[in-house]
């Protein structure tokens, strides 16, 4: 989550404290005089009265901007894709073609974000139409402005001036633009006002704790996963897919390769979005160092060395028709597992095209095991490694038969100490422990 207005008066203030400065040179004179210096006729300025202010992004900060230097007399034109005329009108700005602004302005002002679109705005072909001796500034994003295009139009004078809060690398190893004795420079201090920080904090405090209680989603960053994430219809639906992925990686014995989740049954069909980097959230528990959520769970897939694709189809067999199945697979392997909800716990369906007559609950510390299906002695031996470790048998779930075997899941009280004496009985046999 960000906190998107709880700097926007203090990145305003800061960029009209830039325009006082470019026009009268304040910190130049203040630095001569503390180098024991007069240059009274050295630092001739301008007064802002009269003259046309571009802003360029008439948000939040852009809107605050053009109002506060109204005030001084300025006239506000801009520019803004989203903001209708209409509404730009009601502050006092008159919204115009970037090509018809260029040559009108005084003063450029960026409030754009950095994309595509916006990167290199300010460039060589725009500086050249504009007044000669505009001043520019930038308190948005460092790429809005070319740097490059900058310095030479501060060299040939068709820029007269620039203030730059920000820059393409923070802090810039490159300090001719700093360096420049008519740009002003500071080290990205938009937000850095004691009352921006106190608003950040109580606005985050109150989005965590309208996320937590289900209230709302404010300032969400990578949103889809999120909102999902805390939403009561959707949390079992993340349960399974967290589930499956985990259950998949332990029987499979891998986390690369190529998964594929596949949502079955309309109640899923928008689901994949969000039910793919759960799934890879599953795969990758206990496997890496780092705290896997919903957000970057499918990178860190990605890093270790696992493709996640999703697919959808409307058609889910009976009896999950109305409720939706998710199946995932590890590609070019016999390994893969399907599961549903039963009210708010995830269940297993089917386990390497073994089928659960009844659904086996994917939660607590689990035993998952194939074996012979004419073989009943796992189960004997399993009752009395339990009735030893003083744990108990809750639940106990076979599947169909498949090449003669059969797969049992067994849900515990506790996990067990060790399988030494199970494993002569089973094919195959995993330990693990669900949420």
């Amino acid at each position: 989550m960000n906190t998107p207005t709880g700097n926007s008066l203090s990145a305003a203030e800061l960029t009209c404290g830039m325009i006082l400065c470019l026009a009268r040179q304040i910190p130049q004179a203040a630095a001569s005089m503390k180098e024991g210096k007069w240059d009274r006729k050295k630092y001739m300025g301008m007064e802002l009265n009269g003259k046309t202010l571009a802003v360029l992004g008439l948000g939040r900060i852009g809107r605050e901007v053009a109002t506060r230097m109204q005030a001084f007399g300025m006239k506000t034109i801009g520019y803004d894709p989203i903001i209708t005329p209409d509404v730009s009108a009601t502050f006092g700005v008159e919204q115009l073609p970037l090509e018809q602004i260029w040559p009108r302005c005084d003063f450029i002002t960026v409030h754009t974000p950095l994309l595509p679109s916006t990167t290199g705005l300010l460039n060589d072909s725009t500086f050249a139409k504009c007044r000669r001796g505009v001043q520019v500034v930038n308190c948005a994003r460092g790429g809005i402005v070319d740097e490059g295009a900058l310095l030479r139009a501060l060299q040939s004078g068709q820029c007269g001036g620039a203030a730059l809060d920000v820059f393409t690398q923070e802090p810039p190893k490159d300090r001719d633009l700093v360096n420049h004795p008519n740009v002003i420079s500071c080290p990205h201090l938009g937000a850095s006002t004691r009352e921006a920080q106190s608003r950040c904090g109580k606005e985050i405090a109150m989005q965590i704790v309208d996320m937590a209680t289900g209230k709302g989603l404010t300032g969400v960053v990578n949103g889809q996963a999120l909102s999902k994430a805390f939403s009561p219809q959707t949390k079992p639906w993340i349960a399974l897919a967290r589930a499956l992925g985990t259950v998949l990686c332990t029987v499979g014995k891998q986390m690369q390769g190529s998964m594929q989740v596949c949502t079955l049954g309309t109640p899923l069909k928008e689901a994949g979005s969000y039910l793919t980097p759960a799934v890879a959230a599953g795969m990758l528990a206990g496997g890496t160092q780092k705290e896997v959520t919903l957000v970057n769970a499918t990178l860190l897939a990605q890093e270790a060395g696992l493709k996640v694709t999703a697919t959808h189809s409307d058609v889910a067999p009976e009896p999950d028709s109305s409720t939706g199945l998710v199946q995932v697979s590890l590609q070019g392997t016999p390994h893969q597992v399907t599961g549903t909800g039963q009210g708010s716990t995830p269940v297993l369906r089917q386990i390497n095209g073994a089928a659960f007559k009844l659904p086996a609950p994917l939660s607590g510390p689990l035993l998952i095991y194939r074996a012979k299906a004419s073989d009943t002695s796992a189960l004997a031996t399993l009752t009395g490694l339990l009735s030893k470790a003083g744990a108990q048998l809750l639940s106990y779930h076979s599947s169909s038969t498949v090449a003669g075997e059969q797969w049992s899941i067994v849900g515990l009280s506790a996990p067990l100490p060790s399988l030494g004496e199970l494993k002569p009985r089973v094919t195959e046999i995993f330990q693990l422990h669900l949420p």
